[in-house]
């Protein structure tokens, strides 16, 4: 939930300016598929302490959660002033402490009867689909409607923020998603980051300059990263008996 929250910050009005970096995205691609890599290292960690020290998990959990939120506003803060020397690693243990928090839900995935990995490979695969198509559309739209897409979405993050939050608030008191709730949750997050990929080509561009290639980045990170987590549950959901 902390990456769906964290996205809201990332998104910027344009105000239908012109193009400012437009070869961001491709100098952000490299750093982006690197960060992935490094929350699959941390995903496996993450896995490796449940199985064997599964009492550690959940405090280091929300130690990992609470230290993702500072580094995150901190990475992304010196990113956006151009130090990328000193924010690339700050991100990569972003990317870390990310994979280690997300490996619940993986383990959850794992031992949810008709998820599993092969659940696991479709998130991914549905991530890199919605790439390729996201990078089309968004690429090509005019600057109406790339705005109007924009707002819209902007708007549906903070819905689903809100849900979310109420969510977790409710789970403390022991009231817990019905199931059918929890798809058509789970099925409007992974519309709604669906949507946010296509502006991320739009709106990234308008953005930050080439050489802000890492902020970039990062907010292209939190956008799969999202979709991934959303397509999971939407599967955990399906198979839940």
């Amino acid at each position: 939930m902390s990456n769906t929250f964290n996205f809201r910050e990332a998104m910027r009005e344009t105000k239908g300016q012109a193009l400012v970096g437009p070869n961001v995205i491709g100098n952000a691609l490299p750093y982006l598929g690197g960060g992935l890599v490094l929350t699959a290292l941390g995903t496996y960690g993450g896995l490796g302490v449940i199985d064997a020290y599964p009492q550690l998990f959940m405090p280091t959990f929300f130690v990992a959660i609470i230290a993702e939120l500072v580094l995150f506003f901190v990475a992304r803060g010196i990113a956006e002033k151009g130090n990328n020397s000193t924010a690339l690693p700050l991100l990569g243990l972003y990317s870390l402490l990310s994979g280690y928090t997300l490996s619940g839900i993986i383990y959850v995935a794992l031992q949810q009867q008709g998820v599993g990995i092969p659940g696991i490979g479709i998130a991914a695969l549905g991530c890199g689909v919605t790439f390729v198509a996201a990078r089309q559309i968004g690429s090509n739209l005019s600057e109406e409607d790339g705005m109007a897409l924009t707002k819209t979405v902007q708007l549906g993050v903070i819905a689903l923020v809100v849900v979310l939050v109420a969510q977790l608030l409710l789970s403390f008191f022991g009231v817990f998603t019905p199931t059918w709730l929890e798809v058509g949750i789970s099925g409007f997050g992974v519309l709604l980051f669906a949507g946010v990929a296509v502006v991320d080509f739009f709106i990234l561009p308008r953005t930050y300059r080439d050489d802000q290639y890492l902020p970039a980045a990062l907010s292209m990170y939190l956008t799969y990263i999202n979709l991934f987590i959303f397509i999971l549950r939407l599967l955990i959901a399906l198979n839940r008996e």
